[in-house]
């Protein structure tokens, strides 16, 4: 497939350029191009340093052996989850900041948590948690069992005590029953409620999208503009350097030029778990399913819309100039190579947020 449209462009431009026909419908080209399964298109455009993961569906999530998935464990994760009492103050819970009618993010550009306290980074999507590896925006956690807790001791987020939780679990006898039930354990601890926290996680997944249809079917159930911004996607537009595999997202930190390094936004990212001076401003790359409808974006929830983020990658990211006193300063950080200016027309920008809203 990839052969014979390419092989319909060359021919089509040199019948043009001899007089015999006019330049093959671009649309027809990419429809040659893309109308199979992901396996058969055109191969993506990568700059140096880019790895890239085939397009697919998403696998059945893997729970460790140490926190075997049972739907028992999940129903009492998803009570847990909707349950204010984890937190300090009795009033917040996970749901909170991760709303199921909101694609189990908050719709927030940053998350308030305790006594309104506002967190510094977006509330991302828990519908693909079950597949990543680290989480956080930072990657400070190995697993969902680890992720769990974070958010209930964070003093800023739900300000909640384990050992307080532990209390106010065992006092309920329904709680009780449910954890012996699930554990064989008649006392409820933290690390089990974190065990069933991270079962009903991996319960989640993205809604079912025209994407899947494409991975299933082909490019050929995509409109014109649809197949335009695919083909930027891959091509111009060079999302595919860091948003490809089933995740769309290869699962690496990048630092895209937000860090706001020695500004009052600043946020050093990855750095702050791995202490690598290489890390400083670099995040997780998030997942781009169901990306219309997690907004706002970036992990300060800078971009209320996907027209904005496209605009800010077309030009290149942001590159932050030091300031004087900066000068020779070794945490200073650099925007990834992997972002350069695109030159997108208005009509390309739209035809690539068209072919995002499939996602």
């Amino acid at each position: 497939m990839r052969r014979a449209a390419n092989l319909l462009l060359l021919l089509g431009t040199a019948a043009a350029l001899i007089g015999l026909a006019p330049l093959p419908d671009a649309n027809a080209v990419r429809r040659a191009a893309f109308s199979g399964k992901p396996d058969t298109w055109p191969a993506p455009t990568l700059l140096a340093g880019a790895s890239f993961t085939p397009f697919g569906a998403l696998p059945a999530p893997v729970a460790p052996a140490d926190n075997p998935q049972t739907p028992e464990k999940a129903a009492l994760g998803q009570k847990l989850f909707e349950d204010p009492r984890l937190s300090g103050s009795g009033q917040i819970a996970c749901a909170s900041c991760h709303n199921p009618e909101l694609a189990f993010g908050d719709g927030v550009k940053t998350s308030f948590g305790h006594d309104r306290q506002r967190g510094r980074r977006n509330a991302p999507t828990l519908t693909v948690v079950a597949w990543r590896t680290p989480l956080f925006w930072d990657g400070r956690a190995g697993s969902l069992e680890t992720q769990a807790l974070g958010p209930l001791v964070d003093h800023k987020e739900m300000a909640g005590d384990p050992r307080e939780v532990e209390r106010r679990l065992n006092a309920d006898p329904d709680y009780r029953k449910a954890f012996t039930q699930v554990f064989g354990t008649r006392r409820v601890t933290a690390q089990d409620a974190a065990k069933a926290l991270a079962a009903y996680q991996r319960t989640l997944k993205p809604r079912s999208s025209k994407w899947d249809r494409v991975l299933s079917l082909g490019g050929r159930v995509l409109s014109d503009q649809e197949l335009e911004g695919l083909d930027l996607f891959q091509g111009k537009a060079g999302c595919a350097n860091c948003h490809n595999g089933p995740l769309l997202s290869d699962g690496k930190f990048h630092n895209i030029g937000l860090s706001f390094y020695g500004r009052k936004l600043q946020d050093l990212g990855r750095y702050e778990v791995s202490g690598d001076p290489a890390d400083v401003g670099a995040f997780l790359t998030p997942s781009l399913r169901g990306i219309s409808k997690t907004g706002p974006y970036m992990h300060n929830g800078i971009f209320p819309t996907l027209e904005g983020t496209v605009n800010f990658y077309n030009e290149g990211g942001a590159r932050l100039r030091p300031k004087p006193d900066q000068i020779g300063d070794r945490l200073f950080p650099t925007t990834t190579p992997l972002l350069k200016p695109l030159g997108l027309t208005r009509e390309e920008k739209a035809s690539l947020v068209a072919f995002l809203e499939t996602l």
